[in-house]
């Protein structure tokens, strides 16, 4: 595979350019995405699906500006795929002629189910573990849908409800009642999903997610992976649908989505009443993300390997260039979890959040040495996208944070209580990492150290200690941990 590619997603609505990196064999980044309204659908649905002439001709303009872009970062392989739009339109051959001869760019029509697929996979390996949901992936065009199983895609469903579709056929002629009508008599071609998860996909998803944040003032600012129920959801877009103009700014709904925004809100409230979710996710990634994947992980059934996290494996493979002291520290907290937990009153569950802050311990000092600790705090919360969930996005991050004497709970950042462990909890995990690291200060391997709980007291003995003894003084232990150094 290409190490720099580029994906081009020709939506109804909007089309969109990823540029993902390769660090190593599974591993990658974005490097650039850019949007543009083409809209190459407008106008389509009152004319028996025909594309405009005006609409392909802003769609060819800006291809052949996603290309330059393309080519500025050296993107060896360019993969673009067209959804809803372009296999509905009887003149979709022309537009497709036309980018060959002008572009050189060959366009692949794909069909609802894979569309559906596409996003489904991409959310399955990118998304923190489900045992079950759906996806719904409400495009300009079409709504596709996916049911997840233990992380596996298993059905696939496409409906031609989308939001451009519905606007033209019903709320430029004021007819709200006739797109509620469509909208339920679409969703009677869905089976029951016996799920109550549903993981939202597509522009409008994402758009009214991201006003539901700002609303709230939620201190991560993350869109894939935040959380809410279905009840908050609800209402925010019963708002949605009676506001003017200046109310939907008020909302924190861009201009560019004022014509679109309430077709889209009325679609997924239809869908989650019919299929009685209670938790929606949103999803960050999508139809590019799952494009992209189909290429990486070809070889691997689509899937990435057990236990694989790839944000953490590009974060080690760009910032982790002396990452072998965190790694000597994630397998000596791992045996300071193991042996302490239940006496710290530790969750087994975090553990997990443990062993990735200790392996990401030193991304800090490829920034800058001085203050590492917080170029490391600082890396993680951006850049940990995949695969973990904001709560323990925020308690990785904010374990890589120390100030000589104090306690993690002193030196905490505001507003992110919701989404952290209680004091007692954050402090104790805190104080594993850092006596991990105290404990190889010499910059031993993990091995040379034991460790034995005597008599509630944890019994510490190695050859290399006599640093480790004198920074002992920075931290500050659990009241209940009595540590003893041995020689």
């Amino acid at each position: 595979m290409a190490k720099c590619t580029a994906v081009i997603d020709i939506g109804s609505n909007s089309m969109r350019m990823a540029v993902f990196q390769k660090t190593s064999r599974f591993a990658f980044h974005i490097l650039h995405e850019v949007k543009s309204s083409v809209r190459i659908s407008e106008n389509a649905y009152k004319n028996e699906g025909f594309l405009q002439s005006e609409a392909m001709d802003r769609t060819a303009q800006a291809i052949g500006e996603f290309l330059s872009i393309a080519k500025s970062f050296d993107a060896r392989k360019i993969m673009c795929v067209a959804t809803s739009a372009l296999r509905d339109a009887p003149n979709s051959s022309t537009f497709l002629s036309r980018i060959k001869r002008e572009h050189n760019l060959s366009i692949k029509v794909i069909t609802g189910e894979r569309e559906a697929y596409l996003g489904g996979m991409a959310c399955a390996n990118l998304l923190p573990s489900l045992s079950d949901a759906i996806t719904v992936d409400v495009g300009g065009g079409s709504s596709e849908f996916t049911l997840l199983r233990n992380g596996k895609v298993e059905q696939l469903f496409s409906l031609n409800v989308g939001t451009v579709r519905i606007k033209e056929l019903f709320f430029d002629r004021d007819d709200v009642e006739g797109a509620i009508a469509y909208i339920d008599e679409a969703l009677k071609q869905l089976p029951p999903f016996d799920t109550d998860t549903m993981i939202g996909i597509g522009g409008s998803f994402r758009a009214l997610t991201r006003a539901v944040m700002k609303k709230e003032e939620y201190p991560l600012k993350k869109l894939h992976a935040y959380t809410t129920d279905e009840a908050s959801f609800l209402h925010f877009s019963e708002q949605i649908l009676s506001a003017g103009s200046k109310k939907l700014r008020s909302l924190f709904i861009k201009p560019d989505r004022f014509d679109t925004i309430k077709p889209g809100a009325l679609i997924l409230e239809r869908i989650i009443r019919h299929t009685q979710v209670k938790t929606l996710v949103c999803s960050g990634v999508g139809v590019r993300e799952g494009v992209f994947l189909s290429d990486l992980l070809r070889n691997s059934g689509d899937r990435f390997p057990a236990n694989y996290n790839p944000s953490v494996r590009y974060l080690l493979d760009t910032y982790g260039l002396h990452s072998t002291h965190a790694q000597q520290c994630a397998h000596l907290s791992k045996r300071l979890f193991e042996l302490l937990h239940v006496s710290l009153g530790i969750a087994p569950r975090f553990q997990q959040e443990l062993s990735v802050a200790a392996k990401l311990l030193s991304i800090g000092v490829d920034v800058r040495y001085y203050a590492y600790q917080r170029h490391s705090h600082y890396l993680a919360m951006n850049t940990l996208d995949y695969a973990l969930n904001h709560s323990q996005i925020a308690l990785i991050s904010h374990l890589l944070l120390f100030k000589k004497g104090h306690t993690l709970s002193e030196i905490i950042s505001k507003g992110y209580g919701s989404l952290l462990p209680e004091k007692a909890t954050l402090d104790a995990l805190s104080a594993l990492l850092w006596l991990s690291h105290i404990l190889l200060a010499s910059r031993v391997n993990a091995s040379e150290i034991s460790l034995t709980l005597e008599d509630g007291s944890l019994m510490v003995s190695g050859k290399h200690l006599y640093l480790a003894r004198e920074q002992l003084k920075n931290i500050i232990l659990p009241e209940n941990l009595i540590l003893i150094l041995k020689d």
